[in-house]
C-alpha cells in the first residue's frame, strides 16, 4: 500500500497519531504489517514507529538528528539503522513502499498504515518537534507583539491582516509570556532553541526571571472558547493559567535526583561505617513478579522489545544513569556521605571500608556481561538474527566510549560480552558480521579492542569531561586481592599505573560528577528500561528469586556452563 505524500509535515500524515501511549498503540495494531507513528513521553523529540509483526507489537525509536539551519537543506535527519532521511515521511515511504525490514534484528515489515481518527491532540513539546503551520503561526504572533504592557492586550487574539488560509486556530496564549529577547524580533529561532527561548521575560514586568521550564516542557493549552486571556506566566501542566498576577511565579518543577545540586558544606571528620551500599533494596518490579523463575520467556520477550525500541544512544544514557547510581557518583544522600566519611563512591572504593562497594561493582560487571552474552547466545533463529545482536552491541559500545556517553564501566561490560570465549568462538556469526555490517566489524577490531586494552592496562583516556564515569574495574580487582596478569616487569608497571589512576580518580570525583550530570541534563529515562539495567533486576532475571541468594562463585560458574552449552549448540566444534 502506498503511503500518502501530501507534504513533508508529518503531523498532516494520516499514519501519525501524535502523543499516544504504548498500550493504546498496541490496541490499534490488529494484523501483521499494521503500523503507526506516535510521539512518546519517554523518547523526547524522537518519534516512535509501532508495528505488529508475527503476532507481537514492536516499537522502534526513530533517531532525530538536528542540523544547524542552512538554506537548501533540512533542519533534521531521521534514521532507524544506517540510512538517514531528510524527513520522517521520506523514511516511511522508503520502508513501506520498498517493503524493507524496519530493523534487521526483527525483520518486521510495515505495510498498512493505521489511519488516525480525528484531530491530533498535541502537547506544546510536540509543537517544537513539528514544522507545522500552527508552530509558524505561534512564532509569527510572538514576533509582532511587543514587550510593553500596552501591547499585551493583543495576546490571545488574531491580528487583523495576518490570518492566512489554512492557518492554525491554536490559541496564542501558549506564548503569552512575552519577552524582550532581541533574537525573536529579528528572525524565527531555529528548532533546537524554541523551547529555551520561551524562558525569556521582560525586566519591566518581573522582579526576577520566571522559572525556567525543562527542555521538553508540556503546556496544556486552554480552551479557545474561554474569555479573552490576560498576561500570565507559563505554568507547566496546569489546565488553565488565566488570571495569574504578573508577578506570580509558576510552581518549580521537581528536578530528577540525578540533576539535584549537592550543597556545599563544611565537613568534619566522622568515623566511617564499613557497610555502605548503593545497591538499593528491591522494590515492587514492573517487569518481574514477587516470585520469579530464572529466565522467564515472557520477561525476556518484553526486554527484547524494550531494547529494540531504543536507539543505542538512548540505551547508553540509561546505562550511564544506572552505573552512576551503582558507583555512588550520583544520587548520594547526605546520610550516606556522613556514614562513609567521603562525598563519593569513587573515593569510597579506594578505602579499606569500601569492600562492599567494590564487591557490588564486580558483581554488576559480571551480571551485565552474562545478560549480554545471553542476548547473543539465546538467538536460536537465523544467523542474521545473531549478527544483528552483535552489531547492536558494537553500536552500543561506540555510544558508551569516551567523548560520547563516556560510561567506561558500561563500555567494559559490553566489550566483555563481545570478547567472552563463548561469543568470540562463533566464527560463522562474526564472518557474517564482517560481510553484512563491515563498518561495525571494522570499528570493533580497529577502535574498540585497542581502546579496551589500553583501559585495562591503565593507559586509556580518563580525563573528566571526555569521560563521565571512569573505568574502575582494574583498581577494584587490585584492591580485592586479584593478581595483575602478565610478566613480572610489565605487571609491576601496570600495578603502579592502576594505583596512580585510582588516586587521581578519587581526587577528580567532583569533576566526574559534574560531567555525568551534564550528559544527563534533561534526560528522562524509560522506567522499565531503567529497571532492567539495575543489578538487582539482572540478578533475579538470571537466577530467579530463589537462586539469587546462592553463593556468588557458584552462581557464576553454573551460568557460564549454560552459556558454553548454548554456544556449542549454535556452532558445534568441527
Amino acid at each position: 500500500m502506498q503511503v500518502p505524500q501530501n507534504g513533508e509535515d508529518f503531523a498532516s500524515q494520516p499514519w501519525y497519531h501524535g502523543l499516544l501511549s504504548r498500550q493504546k498503540a498496541e490496541a490499534l495494531l490488529q494484523r501483521d504489517g499494521d503500523f503507526l507513528v506516535r510521539a512518546s513521553r519517554t523518547c523526547g523529540d524522537h518519534p516512535v514507529i509501532s508495528c505488529r509483526w508475527r503476532g507481537s507489537a514492536l516499537h522502534f525509536e526513530v533517531l532525530r538528528v538536528t542540523l544547524r539551519p542552512r538554506p537548501g537543506r533540512p533542519t533534521a535527519l531521521f534514521q532507524l539503522e544506517d540510512e538517514r532521511f531528510p524527513s520522517l515521511p521520506a523514511l516511511i515511504r522508503s520502508y513501506v513502499n520498498g517493503q524493507r525490514p524496519l530493523t534487521q534484528a526483527t525483520g518486521a515489515v510495515a505495510s498498512r498504515p493505521v489511519i488516525r481518527q480525528g484531530p491530533i491532540q498535541r502537547s506544546f513539546s510536540e509543537e517544537t518537534l513539528l514544522d507545522s503551520p500552527s508552530r509558524i503561526e505561534l512564532l509569527r504572533a510572538r514576533k509582532w507583539s511587543d514587550s510593553q504592557p500596552a501591547g499585551l492586550e493583543h495576546v490571545g487574539r488574531s491580528r487583523e491582516g495576518h490570518s492566512e488560509p489554512g492557518a492554525s486556530t491554536v490559541p496564542t496564549l501558549a506564548l503569552s509570556c512575552m519577552g524582550s529577547d532581541p533574537v525573536l524580533l529579528k528572525t524565527p529561532a531555529p528548532l533546537g532553541s524554541i523551547a529555551d527561548s520561551l524562558s525569556a521575560s521582560d525586566g519591566q514586568l518581573h522582579a526576577k526571571a520566571p522559572t525556567k521550564p525543562p527542555r521538553t516542557s508540556s503546556l496544556v493549552l486552554p480552551d479557545a472558547s474561554e474569555q479573552t486571556p490576560t498576561y500570565c506566566e507559563l505554568v507547566l501542566r496546569v489546565p488553565s493559567a488565566q488570571g495569574t498576577p504578573p508577578g506570580h511565579q509558576g510552581p518549580e518543577p521537581e528536578a530528577p535526583w540525578w540533576e539535584a545540586q549537592e550543597e556545599e558544606e563544611e565537613r568534619c571528620f566522622a568515623r566511617p561505617q564499613a557497610d555502605i551500599s548503593f545497591c538499593h533494596p528491591s522494590k515492587s518490579s514492573g517487569l518481574l513478579g514477587p516470585q520469579n523463575r530464572p529466565l522467564e520467556p515472557k520477561v525476556l520477550h518484553t526486554l527484547r522489545g524494550l531494547f529494540l525500541e531504543h536507539h543505542p544512544g538512548s540505551t547508553a544514557l540509561h546505562l550511564l544513569l544506572a552505573d552512576c547510581q551503582a558507583a555512588g557518583l550520583l544520587g548520594v544522600t547526605k546520610a550516606q556521605r556522613d556514614a562513609m566519611g567521603v562525598a563519593s563512591g569513587l573515593e569510597l572504593l579506594t578505602l579499606p571500608h569500601g569492600h562492599r562497594l567494590r564487591s557490588e561493582l564486580l558483581e554488576r560487571h559480571e551480571v551485565l556481561v552474562l545478560a549480554g552474552a545471553l542476548a547473543v547466545l539465546g538467538c536460536t533463529g537465523p544467523l542474521e538474527e545473531r549478527t544483528a545482536v552483535l552489531r547492536g552491541l558494537v553500536e552500543l559500545a561506540l555510544a558508551l566510549r569516551p567523548g560520547a556517553a563516556g560510561d567506561l564501566p558500561g563500555l567494559a561490560a559490553v566489550m566483555g560480552v563481545l570478547l567472552m570465549p563463548q561469543v568470540s568462538r562463533l566464527e560463522q556469526t562474526w564472518r557474517q558480521l564482517r560481510r553484512s555490517h563491515t563498518e561495525a566489524a571494522v570499528a570493533f577490531e580497529q577502535e574498540l579492542k585497542p581502546l579496551m586494552r589500553a583501559l585495562d592496562e591503565g593507559a586509556g583516556p580518563c580525563h573528566p569531561g571526555e569521560v563521565a564515569l571512569p573505568h574502575v574495574a582494574p583498581a577494584v580487582r587490585l584492591l580485592e586481592g586479584e593478581e595483575v596478569p602478565g610478566p613480572l616487569d610489565e605487571s609491576c608497571e601496570q600495578l603502579l599505573r592502576t594505583l596512580q589512576g585510582a588516586r587521581q580518580m578519587a581526587q577528580d570525583a567532583p569533576k566526574f560528577r559534574k560531567a555525568a550530570a551534564q550528559r544527563l541534563q534533561g534526560f528522562r529515562p524509560n522506567p522499565d528500561l531503567q529497571e532492567a539495567l539495575t543489578t538487582n533486576f539482572l540478578r533475579r532475571l538470571l537466577w530467579g528469586s530463589r537462586g539469587e541468594g546462592a553463593p556468588r562463585d557458584s552462581r557464576l560458574k553454573k551460568f557460564k556452563q549454560v552459556l558454553s552449552a548454548l554456544s556449542l549448540r549454535l556452532e558445534p566444534d568441527c
